[in-house]
């Protein structure tokens, strides 16, 4: 039988022994033990020999900002607080352009498909202040890049629903023309019963899934995530209801937060920890012991909740920082959560794969016969070396067809010292 490609010999956390992968239309349909004598290797038009090295699904990017990427050096002052960075942004999201927007979120997307990622959740700002702009340069993103990334897009009212009238027809109106998912946030509505209502019903009379942003502060008082968690449940919205952020969670007392944590993971509640920004923005009211003001990542997994990790914003009011790779993210989380054993290691890795693909509810992925071959081969032969030193992605595979590739080589001269 005739296969496109071959991947020989790679490793995997999900298998104890090396592994070889067929894939033919796009799809994985052999997967067996490496055998280097076996009498049965199939033949393919392509075929790569990984020597042990990392083969992973493709990598996940469950929550960017796309419209509000690299507006870094378009602020007129420095946003230290979350109030300020919505400030900053509403300032300058006055002058959006579809151009603008697109050639912003163009180049978040190239360097995320260089690093591996092959599917990206992006929310879009929908209000009367933008309207349909974003969303509609995201509807056409969504088809040039099909065939190297897929796009999921939240139609996401960031400056409120009651607060900016005509953010719930324009949201309606993303959804009929092809937004995959009702967006959300606590935080911004006086009223957020009202707010939740909404954005339920919505989520229900389109047959959409929800990704709210909650709780972004280090006040434990604030814990909309209590209604959602009613919610979900009422509505019967378990499994497909994402939370980012979660933050206040973080300041609560242990056995408080043990409480919140386990009633999340009952509801199939999805935690986002977003730690580029919830580190750089909480706990700056603290004048010592500075709370790291992120969600208690290590307790929800405890407690059973699925939790990932997502890189929200790319050098803008809301975080200065950001590169497009998952694994700098997964990266920063390690440090702060104290998650460096072995086994925190492969599941950092399956919040960036498997867990998020849980939460994004997607069909046909992994490493298994019959998923879709979106796959990505590091230049590691160690998954602790492939996460620690975010190794270069040596090949990016969308449904079995090659979109990046990357060898690093480093030359070294020898100083020469004449006497």
């Amino acid at each position: 039988m005739e296969l496109d490609l071959i991947i020989r010999c790679f490793s995997n956390p999900q298998f104890g022994t090396l592994m070889d992968v067929g894939i033919r239309d796009g799809k994985i349909i052999y997967l067996q033990e490496h055998l280097p004598s076996n009498p049965n290797v199939l033949s393919a038009g392509q075929l790569i020999e990984a020597n042990g090295r990392v083969l992973l699904p493709g990598l996940i990017e469950p929550h960017i900002h796309l419209d509000k990427a690299f507006l870094l050096n378009l602020m007129t002052k420095d946003a230290n607080s979350i109030q300020q960075a919505i400030a900053s942004t509403l300032e300058l999201k006055h002058a959006f352009t579809s151009t603008d927007i697109e050639a912003r979120s163009i180049q978040v997307i190239q360097q995320a498909i260089a690093n591996g990622v092959t599917h990206m959740r992006c929310h879009v700002e929908i209000d009367p202040i933008v309207g349909l702009i974003g969303f509609e340069v995201m509807l056409a993103l969504k088809e040039r890049y099909v065939n190297q990334i897929t796009l999921q897009i939240v139609a996401f009212p960031q400056e409120g629903i009651a607060k900016q009238p005509g953010t719930e027809e324009l949201l309606a109106q993303a959804l009929q023309l092809g937004a995959d998912v009702v967006g959300g946030i606590t935080y911004q509505d006086a009223d957020l019963q009202a707010h939740l209502s909404t954005v339920f019903n919505l989520a229900k009379a389109f047959n959409k899934s929800i990704d709210l942003h909650v709780d972004f502060s280090d006040d434990p008082s604030m814990l909309a995530i209590l209604s959602i968690i009613r919610m979900t449940h009422a509505y019967g919205m378990q499994g497909r209801v994402s939370v980012g952020h979660l933050t206040s969670l973080g300041s609560l007392p242990y056995e408080e937060a043990q409480v919140i944590c386990t009633a999340i993971a009952e509801a199939g509640i999805h935690v986002m920890s977003l730690p580029a920004t919830d580190l750089y923005l909480n706990g700056r009211g603290d004048d010592h012991r500075h709370r790291r003001g992120l969600t208690p990542v290590p307790l929800l997994l405890e407690q059973g909740a699925n939790v990932i990790y997502g890189s929200n914003n790319i050098q803008n009011p809301f975080t200065p920082f950001g590169t497009a790779d998952p694994l700098d993210t997964g990266m920063l989380l390690a440090h702060t959560t104290y998650m460096g054993s072995k086994q925190d290691v492969v599941t950092l890795i399956e919040m960036a794969t498997t867990r998020a693909a849980k939460a994004l509810e997607l069909e046909n992925y992994g490493l298994h016969i019959g998923a879709d071959a979106d796959l990505v081969l590091f230049e590691s032969t160690n998954l602790r070396s492939a996460f620690y030193e975010r190794a270069p992605r040596r090949y990016v595979w969308k449904r079995g067809q090659l979109v990046a590739s990357t060898v690093k080589q480093t030359t070294f001269y020898n100083e020469q010292v004449s006497s």
